[in-house]
């Protein structure tokens, strides 16, 4: 599961990403998810494109090259279940509002239609935000708007102060 979070220390000086006090507007959240990210992130070439913090929904883009497909040509389904999670766990981060993580409990992928390697598109939504449970769904498109595959999830929102294990993006 994406293992991205916000920490809340109030700070004189301009904070960086993990000093950035909550709650965070939609397009400082959007400024942090693309400034760092978990390494997959980085390798799957992934842009957050929009944040609503009120909806606790994102949308992303990911590049897909040859390096992430299987010998027929098409995206590797295990490849679409990590971007579908990518997106979802954002999405839940967005929603809890304060520091932590959010991990998988569950998670279930419809595969609708071959993905090819290019620009791919996700939104991620949290349905339902709880104190021990929350419940996620994710969706992936082509750049045509075709539906490739959907996400749904069962996950645990982890409240912590623990600093994630981020990377700079360079872009």
């Amino acid at each position: 599961c994406s293992a991205q979070r916000l920490r809340t220390t109030a700070s004189p000086k301009p904070a960086s990403f993990e000093e950035q006090p909550m709650p965070l507007d939609n397009q400082q959240l959007l400024e942090r998810f693309n400034a760092r990210q978990a390494p997959t992130g980085i390798l799957f070439g992934m842009k957050v494109l929009e944040v609503d913090n009120v909806a606790g929904r994102v949308r992303m883009s990911f590049e897909m090259d040859e390096r992430f497909c299987n010998p027929r040509g098409t995206v590797q389904g295990g490849i679409v279940c990590a971007m579908l999670d990518d997106a979802a766990a954002i999405a839940g981060i967005v929603a809890l509002g304060e520091p932590g993580f959010i991990a998988s409990m569950e998670i279930k992928t419809s595969f609708l239609a071959a993905a090819l390697p290019g620009t791919l598109y996700a939104e991620g939504r949290c349905l339902k935000m709880g104190r021990s449970s929350c419940f996620l769904e994710a969706e992936l498109t082509d750049d045509k708007g075709k539906l490739l595959a959907k996400l749904s999830s069962s996950a645990i929102p982890v409240r912590s102060d623990q600093k994630p294990k981020l990377v700079e993006a360079k872009r």
